[in-house]
């Protein structure tokens, strides 16, 4: 496999999240970023990165209604690690036309919608975020749903001009990600310790009762589970091995 810059390694695939950001550090410094919403996830790698350089690029998109828990972790980790922090916005005229058209909470008329607002307020600025790179680092992880269960710890971002997509954690449990977070005291979410495994945008996000999907807090207005992307990371779903006994 190989990105528009670098050839990726097969046994990158097999390698720990620490093995996998010093092989892109390595490969890509110092064209590369994280970009990061501050969830548990990205503050793990933030912390991993801060260990291992100080030259890290760190970006993140505000859509303009994230929660105020999330401006807490944001000034809480640029404090701690002594970070400059990109922030993105949409553009103003963008989303003053968007509103103007559909109204403020647009997203919940439909799917399409939605995904159009999201598509204004992340999308289009995270273009914008990775114009220069030639690698950026996330935090998705395969358990976190469907439509990330084939992700690799580096694949090609064709929607990106194709970049390298690094996803150190793409192996680990939501468990491995807190057990990191406590053994370093890693400044996380106050949201997290409510019942929201995965947060995003105010409106659109709540917390999740016991054994629900991870997922089930974001759009739990829209039933169409696969629809539950907002775009940064056009997701695949897992194709299913064919059955070895013919259906009855």
């Amino acid at each position: 496999m190989q990105s528009r810059h670098v050839a990726i390694p097969d046994e990158i695939e097999s390698a720990t999240a620490e093995q996998v950001l010093a092989w892109a550090l390595e490969t890509f410094q110092p064209r590369i970023a994280i970009g990061t919403g501050f969830a548990a996830e990205g503050v793990v790698l933030i912390d991993m990165l801060a260990r291992r350089t100080d030259r890290v690029r760190v970006f993140t998109l505000d859509t303009g209604r994230l929660m105020p828990e999330t401006y807490d972790v944001i000034e809480a980790i640029r404090q701690r690690y002594g970070l400059e922090i990109e922030v993105f916005f949409p553009q103003t005229e963008t989303v003053e036309a968007m509103t103007r058209e559909r109204g403020v909470n647009l997203f919940l008329r439909s799917v399409e919608d939605r995904k159009r607002c999201c598509a204004i307020r992340k999308v289009e600025p995270l273009g914008r975020a990775l114009v220069g790179l030639d690698a950026w680092i996330a935090g998705l992880r395969r358990e976190q749903a469907e439509t990330r269960a084939e992700v690799r710890k580096v694949e090609i971002d064709e929607a990106h001009g194709g970049i390298a997509k690094v996803s150190p954690l793409a192996d680990w449990s939501w468990q491995d990600v807190w057990s990191y977070i406590r053994a370093h005291g890693v400044p996380y979410n106050a949201l997290h310790d409510l019942g929201y495994p995965s947060i995003g945008c105010a409106p659109c996000t709540r917390a999740v009762k016991p054994g629900e999907d991870p997922r089930a807090g974001r759009w739990w207005w829209e039933e169409e589970r696969a629809a539950k992307e907002c775009g940064l990371h056009p997701g695949r779903r897992r194709t299913p091995a064919p059955s070895a006994v013919s259906p009855s």
